[in-house]
């Protein structure tokens, strides 16, 4: 019979590190649980004593009686007295995960011939998952861990899973929102864009676009038209063309985009008219009446990105949505850029009719999104958190972005940036003839990442001479040390500091 001491026998299920993000009570836990249900640990085996164990592992025994513990309350073990621990009989009961069988190639499924979608024909995303390990990620979207109000989310984390609170939202919502978050989002975050909205014109997304999509899927189809900026968001022109709209790109200049080219037949505009993607430049208030008139006389539908609106500008502008009266704008927001990009939270204003439909909608893709963290969420902006925040974020990025343009002008001074007050990255043209791909893959083995600019276009069949720096993520210390790499990997010999 196997002793609980055997060595071999362990060895191979245990696989814990310090440098895991779990602790290390958990990285147990999951080792165990793992081996019971693989159903590598037979009912009359014992486990390791705790102390041999914990030896073997080279952590505190305290460490493993709790990870015993939580195990045996769970159901995994049972404890016998004097003879140690032992994995629950009523566990290896229940049917075994079934094993992953090699497919069989000259039979496996053609998925691509049986597909209604064109899904992964769309341009793929910018791929950067190893950015936190760059010494200069001039990456977009990302967070910066030392800004992040740990301390007030764990706060508000804590707040949301009291007993009261949990009855508020562990029920299923079936199609609502948590009202305590729609009362915030209509009180604290909308009324700073000159929104002013009522609580059935508000629906909960997850992220800005889950809400395009949710758009795209409920009024576009086959034919439709959508006039788009160009450059523009990439991911919200291959939403439309998935669902089937003809996308009608539009040329942006220094007051954004030009509104007399948008087509009369477009049945939709989208825009990003607070800090266009990826230019950063806003729409001039002529153009913002223009758009609103056009609208109107051709009977179009504006859908606004609140893209990069979140901080504080200098001279900020309204959003379109505040301008206007006929309820043809469909604002869309998130909080991505202050609070968490992984937290996937955003939300539509709009006419209560249209909310009512998408929440019919979304009913059958999500029902809703989860309710702890939409209730984590509320409380964090009822206790004035994102308000320091947004003021801690919008000092940080503005040193932050002087710098980089600082930077570039010394260090790069060939390529012309587009500066504009607040929002997160630089949008930088190069000269003649700059293959910006190219400048990216030599960067990177710099150290340095940054983003070419031809995934913005809608065709790009020439190297695009564009890209753009984010600044969220790069400490400020580390911005003119990795300008001066970028003109190292671009060719040019950084001048003397």
């Amino acid at each position: 019979m196997p002793q609980r001491n055997d060595t071999a026998i362990w060895s191979g299920l245990f696989r814990i590190s310090a440098e895991s993000g779990q602790t290390l009570q958990a990285q147990i836990r999951q080792a165990i649980v793992a081996a019971i249900l693989d159903r590598q640990i037979a009912a009359s085996m014992p486990l390791p004593s705790c102390r041999i164990l914990a030896e073997k592992l080279g952590v505190a025994r305290g460490t493993v009686v709790l990870a015993f513990q939580q195990l045996v309350d769970q159901g995994f073990l049972v404890a016998r007295e004097r003879r140690g621990h032992f994995v629950n009989p009523d566990v290896l009961a229940t049917p075994a995960k079934p094993h992953q069988k090699a497919p069989d190639q000259a039979n496996e499924i053609d998925w691509k011939a049986r597909r209604k979608i064109a899904a992964s024909d769309m341009p793929p995303p910018a791929k950067h998952e190893n950015w936190i390990k760059s010494s200069y990620p001039f990456v977009y979207g990302q967070f910066d861990p030392a800004l992040f109000p740990t301390a007030e989310w764990r706060e508000c984390n804590r707040m949301a899973l009291a007993v009261l609170e949990i009855r508020n939202w562990a029920s299923d919502m079936v199609d609502r929102d948590d009202p305590l978050l729609i009362e915030q989002i209509q009180a604290r975050l909308l009324p700073r864009r000159g929104i002013f909205a009522n609580p059935d014109e508000i629906i909960v997304t997850l992220g800005a676009q889950n809400a395009l999509y949710m758009l795209a899927t409920l009024l576009m189809s086959k034919g439709s038209k959508v006039a788009m900026e160009d450059p523009g968001y990439p991911d919200a022109r291959s939403i439309f063309r998935l669902a089937g709209a003809e996308i009608q790109p539009v040329p942006v200049d220094q007051s954004g985009i030009v509104t007399a080219s948008i087509p009369n037949d477009s049945g939709f505009v989208f825009v990003t008219p607070s800090h266009h993607c990826p230019t950063m430049v806003p729409l001039s208030a002529e153009r913002r009446q223009d758009l609103l008139a056009r609208a109107n006389r051709y009977n179009q539908i504006i859908i606004e990105d609140g893209y990069d609106s979140q901080l504080l500008d200098e001279a900020p502008q309204q959003a379109l949505k505040s301008l206007d009266r006929s309820g043809r704008v469909v604002y869309v927001g998130s909080m991505s850029k202050t609070l968490a990009p992984g937290l996937r939270l955003g939300y539509i204003v709009a006419s209560a009719g249209l909310i009512a439909e998408l929440r019919a909608l979304r009913r059958f893709m999500l029902r809703h999104p989860p309710a702890n963290n939409q209730r984590a969420v509320a409380l964090f902006l009822s206790l004035g958190h994102h308000e320091a925040l947004v003021r801690r974020l919008s000092s940080a990025f503005d040193e932050r972005r002087k710098r980089l343009v600082h930077a570039i002008s010394a260090f790069l001074p060939e390529w012309r940036s587009t500066d504009s007050a607040g929002g997160t990255s630089l949008w930088l043209e190069g000269p003649r003839g700059t293959d910006s791909r190219g400048l990216a893959e030599a960067a990177a083995s710099r150290s340095v990442i940054i983003e070419p600019g031809d995934r913005f276009f809608d065709r790009t069949e020439k190297p695009s001479r564009f890209m753009r720096l984010g600044i969220s993520s790069i400490a400020l210390q580390h911005i003119e040390p990795g300008i001066r790499e970028l003109a190292t990997a671009a060719g040019r010999r950084p001048a003397a500091a």
